[in-house]
């Protein structure tokens, strides 16, 4: 199991455990994190799932494909060099512990 810890706007703090393969999006929304829509479903039409993710884990992440970028311009909350779409990362065992501050709204 991968431990994920989610950060809210006013500092709540959600600890979920998820299992390696999906998407951190899928993990979110089966772990109940208030402030992760994602309405398309992880089908990359829709950027309700924006996160930021902290360092060093965002270091550890493939670079986000040019869809994935391209989306990132519909976010409702300003975009950071740190910000992704969850449904396209993909959890692996090296992002145990992974800290990820979610936006002030998805919408």
């Amino acid at each position: 199991m991968i431990s994920i810890r989610f950060i809210s706007t006013d500092q709540s703090v959600h600890d979920i455990q998820a299992e390696p393969g999906h998407s951190l999006m899928k993990a979110a929304v089966d772990g109940n994190v208030k402030g992760i829509e994602g309405d398309c479903g992880g089908s990359l039409t829709c950027a309700t799932c924006h996160v930021m993710i902290d360092p060093p884990w965002a270091e550890l992440l493939p670079s986000p494909s040019a869809d994935e970028t391209d989306m990132l311009d519909f976010a409702a909350s300003p975009v950071t060099p740190r910000s992704r779409l969850s449904c396209q990362v993909q959890l692996t065992p090296q992002l145990d512990g992974m800290v990820v501050q979610l936006p002030a709204s998805q919408y």
